[in-house]
């Protein structure tokens, strides 16, 4: 339990010597919003998910149905989502958006920020030539809902680090023209407090890979209740049917409740015992403290490198969890 207020010394004494194995290492780390520290614990929780299948063989579909459950249950915390089984576990962002864009009828019409990440950027480009999807792609602050049937985009750009501070009217504007809301927030869950629910986005991918200190394939998409129930996903599997060990096959199919109707075949089971560490102290540190330490650290860093003559971006409230620093020489420096 970490107790009092998130001040210097309280993390010194009780955040980091959860971190103590990578902290062993000579070095300032400075790309938690890219692949986060795991924290000690996660190494054990895996133990815990093989020593399963060592003591229990078959099973251990037991213990890891109950992690996966678990991670659903914070996830949906973590994120605002009304119900666990909104939260159905991907093992990448581009799964869950290939899981939506199947389910879509027809040849949908995309519109999507020209600033996404490769993760789903280069899905939407594939569909886009295999003549699966119409798509047009705009900077994030040009996007145009209309004649569009889904609208994707990342809630904090992941280049510059810009929060979209439009997304209300634009879910609203979409819904309104009949589209559907896909967001990305890689960038946002566990960094910046996240409402999907509030925010009424139909689907939303995220990860526990940056901020969640989860590493990677540990992704999840989210639909929302109403269109969980009626939107049916061809990216299925057996996990998906209504009573997988039962090993009956029903014809037509019996699909799972609600959010079990979206998963897919064997899944890694190991993903949740990676991720519930990092997620568990996130919920533990608390959202809104992170991001008002983070807002400091980050104004102490832009000071830092000023004073040393170099100039970055992303400071304030209008950008996520990272400062950016533009150079002509960037990949070299990099390097």
């Amino acid at each position: 339990m970490i107790a009092g207020p998130r001040t210097e010394p309280a993390l010194r004494a009780q955040v980091w010597p959860l971190f103590s194995r990578v902290r062993q290492l000579d070095a300032i780390y400075l790309a938690n919003h890219s692949l986060g520290r795991p924290p000690d614990r996660t190494a054990a929780d895996v133990a815990r998910a093989m020593d399963a299948w060592y003591h229990d063989m078959g099973e251990a579909w037991q213990e890891w149905n109950a992690l996966r459950d678990r991670h659903r249950a914070l996830t949906a915390k973590l994120v605002g989502a009304p119900r666990a089984d909104c939260i159905i576990p991907k093992s990448s962002a581009g799964q869950g958006l290939r899981a939506v864009l199947d389910a879509l009828p027809d040849k949908p019409r995309v519109v999507a920020s020209d600033g996404e990440f490769d993760s789903l950027d280069f899905v939407l480009r594939v569909y886009r030539e295999k003549g699966r999807i119409e798509l047009r792609l705009k900077p994030w602050r040009e996007i145009s809902v209309a004649n569009a049937n889904l609208v994707v985009l990342s809630s904090v750009q992941f280049r510059t680090g810009e929060v979209v501070d439009n997304l209300p009217k634009l879910v609203r504007a979409a819904h309104n023209a009949g589209a559907l809301v896909l967001l990305d927030v890689y960038h946002h869950a566990g960094a910046l407090p996240l409402d999907l629910a509030a925010l009424d986005v139909d689907f939303a991918v995220g990860s526990s890979y940056k901020y969640l200190r989860g590493g990677p394939g540990v992704c999840w998409l989210y639909v929302r209740p109403g269109l969980i129930e009626t939107l049916r996903t061809p990216d299925t599997g057996w996990f998906a049917k209504e009573s997988p060990f039962a090993y009956e096959n029903p014809d037509p199919p019996c699909f799972g409740p609600s959010g079990d109707a979206w998963l897919e075949s064997t899944p890694p089971v190991l993903a949740p015992a990676q991720a519930l560490a990092g997620l568990e102290l996130t919920l533990e540190l608390g959202v809104e403290r992170l991001r008002a330490y983070s807002l400091a650290q980050k104004a102490r860093l832009t000071e830092l490198l000023r004073a040393q003559g170099v100039e970055s971006a992303g400071a304030g409230e209008a950008h996520g969890a990272f400062l950016t620093v533009r150079h002509p020489e960037a990949a070299p420096i990099s390097a």
